[in-house]
């Protein structure tokens, strides 16, 4: 399956959801998954994984944790591919061809804008695409015109890879923007938007990266998130949602 968190619109989540989603799977939920970051230039997921291996060679603690997890999994750390967007397709195909392990699913990083070159066209050669959305009136003009103009195009094209999209709550605060929130779910219903059930808090700790003060990590490349920082997030049951979608 090759799957995208995306959205025209940046600072929405979708390159915390990406390494997030493909850690948690890959090394807690027993499927075996490959990232392709397309988002160029930056290329962000790209540099947390050097990040990530900079912080294990300079940290012992960090060393046994790894040493331990591949005792109990028996399992390397993913891919993390750097390609760009009208590359990203083709980078995957031969990843998935030359893998030794049966790679279940590719998540890809999309740029933050639609006008980048060759990313319309890879969107639509993904399988399915989750959009983070937060309650903010710009964005979130921006981010359903975005997902009803997707989802216009898949019913018109058929024969197109892309089968659904899905919005999902992100960084929400229920309560501080209940007006907004409860007005937009409206607007989702009536355009006939996929809407997820997850719906993920505001929390600081979906930015808690490796440091070496702390060996509880949430967003890494080469660790799941911590057991006691998993509880509250709702990251486990948007995965499982997730994965119920996408059928794997």
């Amino acid at each position: 399956m090759y799957v995208a968190f995306s959205n025209q619109k940046g600072g929405v989540g979708k390159s915390a959801f990406t390494t997030l989603a493909a850690s948690y799977l890959h090394y807690a939920g027993g499927r075996n998954v490959a990232v392709i970051d397309c988002d160029y230039p930056q290329h962000s997921i790209h540099a947390v994984r050097e990040r990530d291996k900079n912080r294990v060679s300079e940290n012992d603690e960090y060393k046994e944790m790894m040493v331990k997890q591949f005792q109990s999994i028996r399992k390397n750390a993913y891919p993390v591919l750097a390609a760009k967007p009208e590359h990203a397709v083709g980078v995957a195909d031969e990843l998935v061809k030359e893998s030794e392990l049966l790679i279940d699913v590719v998540f890809f990083d999309l740029p933050g804008t639609v006008s980048s070159h060759g990313i319309l066209n890879t969107m639509l050669n993904m399988d399915y695409l989750f959009c983070p959305i937060i309650t903010d009136r710009l964005i979130m003009e921006s981010s359903l015109a975005f997902a009803a103009n997707i989802q216009d195009f898949i019913r018109k094209k058929s024969q197109a890879p892309l089968k659904d999209v899905f919005l999902f709550w992100n960084q929400l605060v229920k309560n501080e923007r209940k007006e907004i929130y409860d007005a937009y779910c409206t607007v989702i219903k009536e355009l006939n938007l996929n809407l997820l059930q997850t719906e993920i808090p505001f929390s600081v700790k979906y930015k808690k990266e490796m440091s070496q003060g702390s060996r509880q990590v949430f967003r890494s490349t080469l660790f799941p998130p911590n057991g006691m920082l998993l509880k509250g997030s709702n990251l486990d049951l948007l995965v499982s949602e997730i994965c119920q979608i996408i059928n794997i």
